[in-house]
């Protein structure tokens, strides 16, 4: 015979079914609620929100015992005060204060039976009465609150979460290793030890990159050299902490990737053309969201990188750089941890992404050329395009010779072209024709 337990968990699971469509429109219009009172804010990021899945539903409830609390799964299921979860995602554990008490003002008026609501949307209603941030049983704050939602069918509760950056990941962190782990651990005090300190440790990150952000904030537009230095070491030793980690998980060790990091963090803030104009705190905000997204993201560092189309490539250089570098790519594991980082941290495909960091190669030396080879002033419009191409095919051919990622770090980059800055000067085409050779040798005894 069937325990009883299992009539309310299909009970239950049944009444989420029927009233599953509307709660999707419920959710949805607590999103754009939210949205709409606080994206104005400069400490807020996003709203996401979820329904309670049927998985979810039956573990809760053979978990905690509610069949014996509730006289039958009608009167559970629309007491459930996470039915639907709705969190407001902001950039520091400081600002969740900041969001708290935006909230407030929010939801302003009170009705008889004490939760609050806002005068427009008298149907969506929060408790504020409860002390914030509530004390979770892992020690740990949280700003948790209870609210209900009136369908056009039902009353519905939901629940709303206040997180920064680093609480979300803390919080997927602690979800999957402790709450989720139904393993038998005989040591779990030292697996929790363990977990306090890593939490103490984000919090300290937390306040780090705080200090930073309100630094860079603060910081006049004369000293902005300065700025940009500070900001791009910020972001590669992100990208370097971040994945050193998943290397090791893999691997099992850890190589310096420094310079590649650098390279990263470069080519992610001039691919866009919009590095000189950036502002900074924003960009901060951004890559800390983008990292957060794929944190949890598993590499197999071991394995081959694959292209959804063919790559293409519109200039020689591109495409001599491009077909050399697209066969190494996965027979050498320095190229082949280079791209698999990029696409990993890229929103568009891997094709693309792959043609996009060639251009960037490209622009790299062919920038800077074009605006301080001052021989190129007295040439023609089709002669300085002749030599600039031709001098590009010179890089390309050094590159070739070696095919190593060292040759394109940033410090490198930048010795070949001040070297060619300074060592070429030719006032015509005729002159270049007689001299390319000899610079070409130049060259390669200079960048082996």
């Amino acid at each position: 015979m069937k325990l009883e337990i299992f009539d309310f968990v299909d009970d239950s699971l049944k009444i989420l079914d029927k009233f599953s469509p509307e709660l999707v429109t419920l959710s949805s219009d607590l999103e754009n609620f939210y949205k709409k009172y606080l994206s104005e804010s400069d400490y807020f990021l996003n709203v996401s929100s979820r329904i309670k899945s049927p998985m979810s539903l039956k573990e809760k409830i053979l978990r905690n015992n509610y069949y014996l609390m509730f006289s039958d799964a009608e009167a559970f299921f629309f007491e459930l005060s996470d039915l639907i979860g709705i969190r407001l995602e902001c950039r520091f554990i400081e600002d969740e204060e900041k969001l708290y008490q935006a909230i407030k003002r929010i939801f302003c008026l009170q009705r008889p039976d004490g939760y609050y609501y806002n005068e427009e949307f008298p149907n969506i209603l929060l408790n504020l009465t409860d002390k914030q941030p509530q004390i979770q049983k892992n020690g740990f704050e949280i700003y948790r609150l209870d609210g209900i939602i009136i369908g056009e069918s039902a009353t519905f509760h939901y629940e709303l979460q206040l997180k920064s950056l680093v609480n979300m990941f803390w919080g997927e962190i602690e979800h999957k290793i402790l709450y989720k782990n139904y393993n038998y651990m005989p040591i779990e005090d030292f697996y929790r030890d363990i977990m306090s300190s890593i939490k103490g440790n984000i919090t300290m990150i937390d306040r780090q990159l705080m200090i930073l952000h309100d630094h860079l904030n603060d910081m006049n537009s004369y000293d902005s050299q300065s700025r940009k230095k500070q900001f791009e070491t910020m972001i590669s030793k992100a990208i370097y902490e971040l994945y050193s980690i998943k290397i090791k998980k893999k691997l099992g060790f850890v190589v310096d990737f420094r310079n590649t990091c650098d390279l990263i963090t470069d080519y992610l803030l001039k691919k866009d053309r919009q590095y000189q104009n950036i502002e900074y705190p924003q960009m901060i905000t951004k890559i800390m969201t983008r990292f957060n997204e794929i944190i949890s993201n598993q590499l197999d560092f071991d394995e081959y990188l694959y292209f959804e189309r063919e790559v293409t490539f519109e200039r020689e250089f591109e495409s001599k750089i491009g077909k050399a570098v697209y066969k190494a790519i996965n027979k050498d594991f320095r190229w082949n941890m280079l791209f698999r980082i990029i696409f990993d941290i890229e929103v568009g495909n891997n094709a693309e992404d792959f043609e996009g960091f060639i251009k960037y190669i490209k622009n790299r030396f062919y920038n800077p050329l074009m605006e301080d080879l001052n021989f190129l002033e007295a040439l023609s419009k089709d002669d300085k395009k002749y030599i600039i191409d031709e001098i590009l095919l010179m890089i390309s051919g050094c590159f070739l010779s070696s095919l190593s990622i060292d040759f394109i770090d940033n410090e490198n980059i930048l010795n070949i072209n001040s070297w060619i800055i300074n060592n070429m000067n030719v006032p015509d085409k005729k002159i270049w024709e007689a001299s390319k050779s000899d610079y070409l040798s130049q060259l390669k005894n200079e960048f082996k």
